[in-house]
């Protein structure tokens, strides 16, 4: 893999990762109840999580593409579409705060948190979604397609432990700030954007 697609993968995919969802609520809401250590867990449930759609997504798109060209760029197109619908959708109208996650796993085993990350990434389509539509983008021309996104998927999991660590070490501060709605409209406002032009590149550039 080139260095240019990998670097703009990796700012792309921190702005993702540092932007508020369920993940980042569930991490918040089990360091402040539980305690670091289950909170570590759970954030560890939900990176082999986004390392299972990777290994789901790789294998779909590789099979696709030695199928058919024309279906996967007919699938590169929907993609596009979605991305640019999810931007629109998220600069028009932000969330007003950082989504709940319910609580009631508390005073479970580690094992059980450990779990609990893993299900809430696993029972999530929206992230296989989000795969197929954002990590083709990245992957050069004469690439190997399952290799390379399942190296994506490893990389945005990374990216995620790294930002679960952060939250934390830092539960209150951190946590803090990211219920605030400026802040959360903020990000979304950004997160849209990016949206929007990685759909745009997705459907008018041929890798």
């Amino acid at each position: 893999m080139t260095e240019a697609p990998l670097i703009a993968f990796v700012i792309a995919a921190t702005l993702l990762t540092i932007t508020p969802g369920l993940d980042t609520a569930l991490v918040l809401r089990t360091a402040g109840v539980e305690g670091p250590r289950k909170a570590a867990l759970a954030g560890i449930g939900i990176g082999i999580g986004c390392l299972a759609w990777g290994v789901v997504v790789a294998l779909g798109l590789g099979v696709l593409l030695q199928a058919s060209e024309l279906a996967y760029t007919a699938l590169r197109w929907a993609g596009a579409a979605y991305l640019v619908w999810l931007g629109i959708k998220l600069i028009r109208s932000p969330r007003e705060g950082l989504g709940e996650v319910a609580t009631e796993a508390i005073g479970a085993s580690g094992a059980a948190w450990l779990r609990r990350g893993l299900l809430t990434n696993l029972l999530n389509p929206k992230i296989g979604i989000f795969y197929v539509s954002f990590l083709p983008q990245f992957i050069p021309a004469g690439a190997d397609v399952p290799g390379t996104t399942i190296l994506l998927a490893a990389i945005h999991a990374a990216l995620g432990l790294v930002w679960f660590g952060a939250l934390i070490l830092a539960t209150r501060p951190i946590a803090t700030a990211l219920r605030r709605p400026t802040t959360v409209r903020l990000l979304d406002r950004l997160t849209g954007g990016l949206f929007l032009l990685f759909g745009a590149r997705l459907a008018l550039v041929r890798d």
